[in-house]
């Protein structure tokens, strides 16, 4: 891969010469401006404001216009002999871990090569200083005439840098957040998390740029003289939430379905999706209440029950009764029968006193 800037990495006495590469490169297909009449290329031209003559690229610098329009011209060799340490180095200034540095930071991406063999060692000990820390380096560099700041990480066995915006760079977020305040059930929320565990991880290396595909595909066709127009099929845009437990819920059946059922790691064997319906409250009477332990319930049909129980407790007290009475009768017969045989021998004893003495 070919450098777009030579210089050092410094680190703090540690000088480490290094290439940068670029690290990404651009897929989009870009197209050229023709004249829709006869299909001409149109071009832009270079021409002076001042002769109206074109120039070529050697002859075009660089100038910075001020308030009034007028032009302060500005070579390389001005920009070479600012007095700044970051011109021809990267300058580490601190190691921080990875987590504090806001992705809204992130600019472009370079791979950092080591420029000779002995930039090999203090390379390498670079790179396993910043495995083992788990931080990145935060450094200064000056390229395309202006101080940028970078970040530095090992990507395998590379040091790589990413170009961050300044703090001030970074524009607050007013207006964007919504103004209404919204309240958010814990049941949109249960749903919410059963769409994120459905839907699962994916390998960012097996996404691919479709809309450039068909574009390809599109071009090729046009080329051979096949290219037949259809109608694109556009899925139907969501319109207005009106139910969003509803929206969720439909939301889980259908990313389970589209991944076989497994719900992006859940387990499913592939049949239809099945999503427990929330709970909602119903104004409807209370259900009679369920039988425990093999009970009978006496709150609905139970009076029977009762009734009965309350005849076999009468009936048992009127034949206690009759044996209580009949006890008494018994033994008032006994009474009786002892009173008369008492008198009678009082009787037999008395008789012979009646006697006449003659």
């Amino acid at each position: 891969m070919r450098s777009i800037w030579n210089g050092a990495i410094s680190f703090g006495l540690v000088s480490i010469p290094i290439k940068l590469v670029n690290a990404t490169e651009s897929h989009s297909i870009s197209f050229r401006q023709i004249h829709v009449t006869d299909g001409g290329r149109v071009r832009y031209r270079k021409v002076c404001e001042l002769d109206g003559e074109e120039v070529s690229s050697d002859e075009i610098g660089k100038g910075y216009e001020e308030a009034d329009g007028s032009i302060v011209p500005i070579t390389d060799e001005d920009l070479a002999q600012l007095p700044i340490a970051t011109a021809k180095t990267i300058e580490i200034v601190s190691f921080v871990p990875a987590d504090q540095i806001d992705p809204l930071q992130m600019d472009s991406a370079y791979y950092l090569a080591a420029n000779g063999a002995t930039a090999a060692k203090p390379y390498t000990l670079l790179r396993e200083a910043l495995k083992r820390s788990r931080k990145v380096a935060i450094a200064k560099f000056a390229l395309r005439g202006r101080e940028r700041l970078g970040m530095l990480r090992v990507v395998d066995d590379v040091i790589a840098m990413h170009g961050l915006l300044w703090p001030d760079e970074i524009r607050a977020p007013e207006g964007v957040a919504p103004e209404a305040s919204v309240s958010v059930r814990e049941a949109e929320l249960d749903l919410a998390d059963a769409l994120m565990a459905t839907l699962g991880e994916v390998e960012i290396s097996s996404l691919t740029d479709e809309y450039r595909e068909a574009v390809e595909a599109m071009i090729a066709a046009k080329a051979g003289g096949a290219f037949e127009p259809s109608e694109a099929v556009v899925e139907p845009a969501g319109g207005q939430v009106i139910d969003l437990m509803a929206a969720l819920e439909n939301s889980v059946r259908a990313a389970r379905a589209s991944r076989g059922g497994d719900g992006g790691g859940g387990g499913g064997d592939g049949g239809e999706a099945e999503v427990t319906p929330i709970r909602r409250k119903a104004a409807t009477a209370a259900a009679a209440p369920k039988a425990v332990g093999g009970k009978k319930s006496t709150a609905a049909g139970g009076r029977g029950g009762a009734a009965k129980k309350s005849a076999t407790a009468k009936s048992t007290s009127k034949a206690a009764a009759s044996k209580s009475a009949a006890k008494k009768a018994a033994s008032g017969t006994k009474s009786t029968a002892s009173a008369a045989a008492k008198k009678t021998a009082a009787g037999k004893k008395a008789a012979p006193r009646k006697r006449s003495s003659a």
